[in-house]
């Protein structure tokens, strides 16, 4: 039975999660007992089992855990006076304090791990009290003496260093109660202590600190502590649990709980940071920790996954699965983490351990869709899965036992022609067999970027339209990844229109990871609201970013706008950089063979040369890369520089994969296709000064410095030949029916479709539609068959969106709830009640 949310709720307004949560152990030998069964469940899922490690699979992990713990104590046998591992200084960095519980929790992970043929270590007393001993020394010189802590990195001293205590302590937990009984006591009043977001040591919901995957680490190292002390952790266990369970509740944003906007959305969005659309990044990491809690508390009184896994299986169905196309996660949903080097396939590898643990604590035909998802993962995935990267060596048995099996059938999670609006996170994903295209806009409530830490150092325009189209079949980091926002310009990412200038990064703008400014009235410090607000993550100005779903269509519409920093720029101190951001009003309508793109007032207030980037692709520099093209008198085009194309065609002869580019109506085209090598620092401080080089194709269109605004219009067609771009002529099977900044619409007579959005109040006429705006529709009219409408408030404040069908009168067949049809002069009436639907679509369909 799946929890609801009112029943979370009203559990959570009473007396605790009681309705939820089982009773409390009645004994304290079955609070013992609980205890002992959460520490061995501990045990088994991070160094696995006999059984587990008995498995020819499991070899590769058990050999990269005992080569880590034998590294971690040669370093601990080189290290020299007032260090505990060679190198590794400490006392002013949290982030190497934080590696070296890391590194202790290795070493007595390898202690605890059995295999066929164990590991020396395995077992072995002499290595465990030297982890508790360096765990005393750590406690004793720089984690104890809380006036001396807690400087750096918040994380680290509330969550990270946490992790890896508790976790070692669970591992240990036998020898440290007889070698040193007083540590566990010890330690975990230090991490009460230094949870200072909290309250008196504990979580506190209504911290900014305390939510989503951030809430769901704290809840579950507490869990293990709980376990830990003994006597009375039960009430710990529960209190952790409670707290926890808040992360279940979809998120509400018309009667939010404790004011927090963290967390999973009716329409599969996850947002983090507040305001970021973080899915395949914090997103990922709230789905690990949550199925591992679940599996920690598996046979004890305290387990409840058959109330909370179906909630568990429906953010894998509807907010993972549209983002993950061929094995990769998409870009628009990694916030600071896109300029990682690890890429897509790695964080989908995440992914997929969660889902086969879910798996496992699923009953019937869930369970069979999940282990079918990752069969299908693996075979559409185009880089290998290595589940030696999977946490745990159980889970690797249980992905062997699912691939091995053959009577489970590989099969996507989602339709093969699906078009998802995570509109609660600025996001839209389209998908067909061939392709997916991928979304990001951003608005006064979705953050325009994710720079913090020195990660993402180049951000500023990937909120602006930014889209990314993956090509079935192909090798997703010769064309995504770190690599292109390493090689494409910042400035001219696929979809964003910028103005000509040149930006600093934070690091250059200030000499620091951030704006350090305690004195001024807003209290600039490196993890406060107001460097969130202005620096880490700023939201834009506009309010119109959504869209409608019709079917397997889309039509999404947003306004472009600067960000919060620009618009308060007289609030900040003089030394505060702020830029101002080009204008432009741009549709995005999401069909089968075509991707549209119409955007109209293209120009800058200040006066500044302005460029649209149509697409930017990249490609190995050894690929077989060609362009080639058409001008509007007919004479073919091949090269580079501007021109009046008609169609464009890159192709990617190596990896047998092409677009085309239809212009639709767009003024004089600048095509570039070069190589350009840069390092991978340039976008991340952390990355290695690794250079890479890529073939780059830049197609855009510039609009010049004081000249007046321009619009634009053009299609990309996924895997097109040149003889399906000839084909786009005189209008069909596309044609432009307005681009304006007031209504944006398109019709495809092959598919009889209208597609439109209006971006100003009042009455907007197009192709037989009148739509009071602002609004997005579509309406589609099958030949002998149905009318179709679906309709949706992009700007999520009105209360009511009316729309008129000209023509003889309809009547209804089926209308979600909200919709009314009724008889109009000329025509028919739909009237959709979009109160508190968060840009949600309503669909309607009707018959002569």
């Amino acid at each position: 039975m799946d929890i609801t949310r009112r029943r979370l709720l009203s559990a959570l307004s009473a007396a605790g999660l009681l309705a939820v949560l089982p009773a409390l152990p009645v004994s304290a030998a079955e609070a013992a007992a609980d205890s002992d069964r959460l520490l061995a469940n501990t045990v088994g899922i991070f160094a696995g089992t006999a059984e587990s490690n008995a498995r020819p699979e499991t070899a590769a992990k058990l050999a990269a855990i005992e080569k880590t713990a034998r590294t971690n104590l040669k370093s601990m046998d080189d290290a020299g006076e007032g260090e505990l591992f060679a190198g590794l200084a400490l006392g002013t960095d949290d982030a190497n304090l934080n590696t070296a519980f890391r590194r202790l929790y290795e070493i007595a992970l390898a202690t605890r791990t059995p295999g066929p043929a164990p590991s020396d270590l395995y077992g072995d007393t002499a290595v465990q009290r030297r982890v508790i001993d360096g765990l005393g020394w750590l406690h004793e010189r720089y984690y104890g003496d809380q006036s001396k802590g807690y400087y750096g990195n918040w994380f680290n001293w509330e969550i990270g260093i946490s992790q890896h205590v508790s976790k070692t302590l669970a591992l240990l937990v036998d020898e440290v109660r007889t070698y040193e009984p007083g540590l566990i006591a010890t330690y975990v009043t230090s991490m009460d202590a230094y949870l200072r977001n909290g309250t008196d040591g504990d979580v506190n919901l209504d911290s900014r600190f305390h939510t989503g995957a951030n809430l769901a680490d704290i809840t579950t190292n507490r869990i293990l502590q709980g376990a830990l002390v003994g006597a009375g952790g039960e009430a710990r266990i529960r209190k952790a649990l409670t707290d926890q369970l808040t992360v279940f509740v979809t998120i509400d944003p018309y009667g939010l709980r404790h004011g927090v906007t963290d967390g999973y959305y009716a329409d599969g969005s996850f947002i983090q940071h507040a305001s970021v659309a973080y899915t395949g990044s914090y997103g990922k990491g709230l789905l690990t920790r949550i199925v591992q809690t679940l599996k920690i508390l598996d046979g004890t009184g305290f387990a409840h996954g058959e109330e909370l896994v179906p909630t568990v299986h429906r953010w894998v169905r509807d907010g993972f699965a549209p983002l993950i196309f061929e094995g990769w996660m998409m870009e628009i949903v990694k916030g600071r983490a896109v300029s990682r080097p690890d890429g897509g396939y790695v964080d989908v590898g995440v992914v997929v351990e969660a889902v086969v643990d879910l798996s496992s604590l699923s009953k019937g035909a869930d369970a069979t869709a999940l282990k079918s998802y990752v069969k299908h993962i693996r075979a559409t995935s185009r880089a290998a899965l290595n589940p030696v990267g999977f946490v745990s060596p159980v889970s690797i048995v249980r992905y062997a036992d699912i691939i091995g099996d053959a009577s489970v059938p590989p099969a996507d999670l989602n339709p093969a022609s699906r078009s998802v609006a995570f509109n609660a996170m600025d996001r839209h994903v389209h998908r067909r067999e061939g392709y997916a295209f991928a979304l990001a806009r951003s608005s006064d409530r979705i953050s325009k970027y994710e720079y913090m830490s020195g990660e993402n150092l180049m951000p500023w325009f990937q909120g602006d339209g930014a889209y990314y189209l993956y090509l079935s079949g192909q090798d997703q980091t010769q064309a995504f990844g770190a690599d292109y926002f390493t090689t494409v310009s910042p400035y001219g990412l696929a979809g964003v229109t910028a103005p000509v200038e040149q930006r600093r990064t934070i690091p250059e703008l200030y000499g620091k990871p951030y704006y350090d400014n305690p004195g001024h009235p807003l209290n600039f410090t490196s993890s406060s609201e107001s460097q969130n607000k202005y620096v880490y993550f700023p939201r834009g100005t506009n309010r119109h970013s959504g869209g409608a779903v019709l079917g397997a269509y889309g039509a999404v519409g947003a306004v472009q706008s600067s960000d919060a920093a620009f618009r308060d720029r007289q609030l900040l101190p003089d030394d505060f950089v702020v830029y101002r951001g080009a204008t432009a009003t741009k549709s995005w309508f999401l069909l089968d063979e075509e991707i549209v793109v119409l955007a109209a007032g293209v120009g800058d207030a200040a006066g500044r040369a302005v460029t649209t980037t149509v697409d930017a692709r990249t490609a190995a520099p050894d690929d077989q890369v060609s362009v080639t093209g058409e001008l509007r008198d007919g004479r073919p085009w091949t090269g580079a520089g501007t021109g009046d194309l008609r169609w464009l065609r890159w192709a990617n002869a190596t990896r047998r994969s092409a677009v085309g580019y239809v212009f639709l109506d767009t003024p004089q085209v600048r095509v570039a296709l070069d190589k350009v090598t840069r390092s991978r620092r340039i976008v991340r401080t952390a990355n290695p000064d690794t250079a890479v080089t890529r073939t780059v194709l830049g197609v855009s269109v510039d609009r010049a410095a004081g000249a007046r605004p321009v619009s634009l219009s053009y299609a990309l067609v996924p895997n097109a030949g040149e003889a399906e771009l000839r084909a786009y002529r005189s209008g069909r099977p596309l044609k432009v029916l307005a681009n304006t900044v007031r209504l944006q619409a398109v019709g495809h007579a092959g598919l009889g479709l209208t597609a439109a959005n209006s971006f100003t109040p009042g009455h907007h006429e197009i192709a037989g539609t009148r739509i009071e705006g602002p609004a997005s529709v579509l309406v589609r009219r099958e030949r002998r068959g149905p009318v179709t409408v679906a309709v949706s408030d992009p700007t999520m404040d009105r209360d009511k969106v009316t729309v008129l069908l000209r023509g003889r009168p309809l009547r209804e067949v089926t209308a979600d709830e909200g919709v009314r049809v009724s008889r109009a002069r000329g025509g028919t009436r739909i009237d959709v009640d979009t109160r508190q639907a968060y840009g949600r679509s309503f669909t309607v369909t009707l018959r002569d």
